[in-house]
């Protein structure tokens, strides 16, 4: 039968021992609404770690939820599904252990039947813990969402159906449809499969039924074709979906149900031809998203993962990665909606440690079981084209981890051979301990450069020794595994691997994002190249500070900025969703946009000596309200594909200058500071081809606040997002006089949430103040019951309200 929403009235609290709680008044714990992560509201730790973002990096934590059992359900089958509880999660129903899961992202499920308590209270309890076991911010708790079956003891598989296109044309589509049924029951069982598959609009389209026989104690599958006449294809610009109905019956009686989404779409490989969606040519515009929704954690709330697909797809984006684990299904859900393509990926180790406690302990245990439950999620949902077994694994240039990758890749394929399997792979990484050897051999022979040289520009030693024959034979055999490599940092082996290896299909897992001028340049120009994903398409939390820029007046010369720094300052998008000026960089380099991009450089930080590295951009914003003296110097980038761009202020120009002098599609101006008006004048072969222009904020401000909607639903899965904006009267964002927001939040909502992208807040964000970034503010609220919210703030002297309506979830 459908699950139901498990979501609500659970409590939270930190654990203790049995021990430590004798003689201690008994916590109540918090009354929470799941998914919900218990850290992220944890007082971080200065002297801490910054690639946890300075939360603590161990913490342990209780759920507890109090439900009634009828005495309906004596004869039915009860499991609870938990689509991701971090990390090393333990489950009990009446303080009995019922199961158990130590990888955070994977779906697993606990039977309750032979511990429920008929007709009386049961208490299901979650321990979950964490310990350095990541490289970057994980969060503690039950980060997804959680599903109540109840069902027939013969009933359908968990993720059992799987439906997959055979063949289509423009006439019909032959679909397979495959049910794995469990039967429960002592006896054999013949029960009824019915299978209909729906348009967009729930209008029965094709439909078939087979009887399904199933001895007591087994599993069994039967199969069913169906034939959809003129079949409408999903792709990235028209995303239409159908839905699969297996209904499972017995006579009258309903068995089971079970729905899933269907795209009708191909995917065709060749080193010749590249990639290609039903049958058209197409560049991956990738990017590399971690799990975190900022200032929720590790929360995989569905409005807040729709949020994210649709503001990457609206920057040009065409495909994200799940790096480094497997996708939510709220994610993946907005992918297929709105036309995403993801590859979804598996793991960030296997055997060999990153972190003192990381997924290594588990995996040779745990691995198929982990595998199976990214790929049965993952095989109905058209926006999925490939899979990842791996992300920089160290152990892959090894015989033992080239076994390793071929295993992982056997196993995806048994589940699905219909998606081809990738890997990130570094050849860096996989050849270190070679290429340390023989740096540190180069410093004790008095050579220049050695281990420090190369560690001071990582990203031309890697993409180097990417290309080096000693790579080149660590990895023949991992990669002739892979339908796809995927190569992290290694855009040198491109058009080396074109000859060297004809037969080899490339794409580019983890790309720098400033290099995206030369990267895509070569994914365009070789075929067997596919396209490109960039670190990151959003900043996260977590490995503090590794894309900042860096004053060499400020001597910060370490790999990670220190507290207050929480995030790793590497998005295209920060973590409030303001998209930065890479990303307008890219969406330039792409030829997604015509008009110019006016990048101002912060001019109170005019002549210091900039140090940027591999995941920097200079510190650019698309504004022209300052709080300097006229006349102050400033420099200006326009971003364009135009030969030639001239600059104005109030109508008088500042010069011409080429695009493409240092750095293609970029015109670089130093001018002074006169605010008014700034303009950009593109021009090609002598004509004007595009302008744009940015204004400076005058007179009285006022805060602005705007609702990412008027309406939600009170579901657990829902959010209202705030934008709270320092304005004038004309709506331009005073963008250089910073101040504290505070926030209040009353009625049928609370708020759970404030960040302004800056990656080094003073304030929570779990809090009610959040200093401005540029001007900007965003509130993220959740309902709590069906009614009204009201949501203030005030600056100082300013003040600004939205109310927002509640309205009752339609699932309930």
């Amino acid at each position: 039968m459908p699950a139901t929403l498990f979501n609500d009235d659970w409590t939270v609290k930190p654990k203790t021992s049995i021990f430590a709680q004798i003689g201690q008044s008994a916590d109540s714990g918090k009354l929470v609404r799941l998914p919900h992560d218990a850290l992220i509201s944890a007082e971080r730790d200065p002297a801490g770690s910054g690639k946890g973002a300075y939360f603590p990096s161990a913490a342990n934590f209780e759920y507890t939820k109090t439900f009634l059992a009828p005495d309906a359900w004596r004869d039915r089958n009860v499991r609870v599904e938990f689509q991701g509880a971090y990390r090393d999660a333990v489950v009990y129903l009446n303080d009995e252990y019922v199961g158990q899961r130590p990888y955070g992202y994977s779906i697993f499920e606990v039977n309750l039947d032979d511990h429920l308590r008929f007709g009386e209270e049961n208490t299901l309890r979650v321990e979950v813990r964490a310990q350095d076991d990541s490289r970057w911010y994980t969060g503690v708790g039950i980060t997804r969402d959680v599903l109540l079956h109840v069902t027939d003891p013969y009933r359908i598989s968990s993720y059992g159906v799987q439906a997959r296109l055979e063949d289509i044309d423009e006439e019909m589509a032959t679909v397979k449809v495959d049910i794995t049924l469990l039967n429960g029951r002592r006896h054999r069982t013949t029960a009824r499969v019915d299978v209909t598959i729906r348009d967009a609009d729930g209008h029965a389209v094709a439909n078939a039924t087979t009887p399904a026989t199933v001895s007591g104690g087994q599993a069994g599958t039967v199969s069913t074709q169906l034939y959809l006449p003129a079949p409408r294809r999903w792709s990235t610009d028209d995303p239409y979906l159908y839905s699969v109905d297996v209904h499972v019956r017995e006579g009258d009686t309903t068995l089971d149900r079970s729905e899933v989404p269907l795209g009708l779409r191909t995917i065709q490989l060749d080193p010749q031809r590249g990639l290609r969606l039903n049958g058209t040519p197409i560049k991956i515009r990738g990017a590399c998203v971690h799990h975190d929704n900022g200032a929720l954690g590790g929360v995989a709330l569905a409005a807040a993962e729709e949020r994210r697909v649709r503001i990457l797809k609206e920057a040009g984006f065409n495909a994200i990665r799940s790096a480094h684990n497997p996708i939510s299904i709220p994610m993946l859900e907005a992918c297929d909606r709105l036309g995403v393509l993801v590859m979804d990926e598996t793991f960030d180790v296997w055997t060999e440690s990153k972190s003192s406690f990381d997924y290594s302990l588990d995996f040779p245990e745990w691995w198929e079981r982990d595998v199976e439950s990214m790929v049965l999620k993952d095989r109905n949902h058209p926006s999925v084209i490939f899979y990842s077994i791996g992300n920089e694994i160290p152990e892959i240039g090894t015989a033992p981890g080239a076994e390793w990758n071929q295993r992982l890749a056997a196993k995806v394929r048994q589940i699905d051979p219909t998606r081809p399997v990738t890997n990130g792979v570094n050849g860096f990484v996989a050849a270190l301990k070679d290429v340390m050897q023989m740096m540190q051999q180069a410093t004790d022979a008095g050579a220049a450069g050695g281990v420090n040289d190369a560690m001071g520009s990582a990203g031309d030693m890697m993409n180097q020794i990417s290309a080096s024959d000693i790579v080149s034979e660590k990895l023949e055999e991992p990669l002739a595994a892979l339908d796809v490599a995927g190569i992290n940092y290694g855009d040198s082996r491109y058009e080396l691997d074109r000859t060297a290896a004809p037969n080899r299909i490339l794409v580019g897992t983890e790309t720098f994002p400033g290099h995206i001028d030369v990267l895509w340049r070569l994914v365009l120009d070789n075929p067997n190249v596919i396209g490109d994903f960039t670190w990151a398409g959003w900043d996260y939390l977590g490995e503090v500070g590794v894309g900042r820029t860096r004053y060499l007046d400020d001597n910060d010369m370490a790999f990670e900025a220190p507290y207050p720094w929480i995030s790793a300052w590497v998005g295209d998008i920060d973590m409030s969703g303001r998209r930065r000026a890479i990303s307008y960089y890219r969406e330039t380099v792409f030829g997604l946009r015509e008009r110019p991009f006016i990048g101002v450089h912060r001019p109170q930080n005019h002549g210091r000596a900039a140090m940027t590295g591999g995941w920097s951009w200079p510190d650019t914003q698309e504004s022209w309200t300052w709080s300097v003296d006229p006349g102050s110097p400033i420099r200006v980038d326009v971003y364009s594909t135009a030969y030639e761009v001239e600059l104005l202020c109030n109508g008088e120009s500042l010069g011409r200058a080429r695009t493409g002098v240092a750095k293609p599609f970029i015109a670089e101006f130093d001018v002074t500071y006169e605010p008014g008006v700034l303009e950009a004048v593109c021009y090609s072969h002598g004509e004007e081809v595009s302008r744009s222009q940015i204004r400076s904020a005058a007179g009285e401000a006022i805060l602005h606040l705007t609702p990412s909607a008027m309406t939600i639903a009170d579901g657990p899965g829902d959010a209202v997002f705030i934008e709270i904006e320092i304005l004038d009267a004309s709506g331009i964002r005073v963008t250089d006089d910073e101040k504290d927001i505070q926030l209040t939040v009353s009625g049928a909502g609370e708020l759970v949430g404030v960040v302004s992208g800056r990656p080094n807040p003073e304030h929570p964000l779990t809090g009610d103040v959040c200093q401005t970034l540029d001007g900007r503010v965003l509130a993220i609220v959740r309902p709590l019951h069906a009614g009204t919210i009201e949501i203030a703030a005030t600056a100082g002297t300013l003040q600004g309200g939205v109310t927002v309506q509640v309205v009752q979830d339609s699932d309930d």
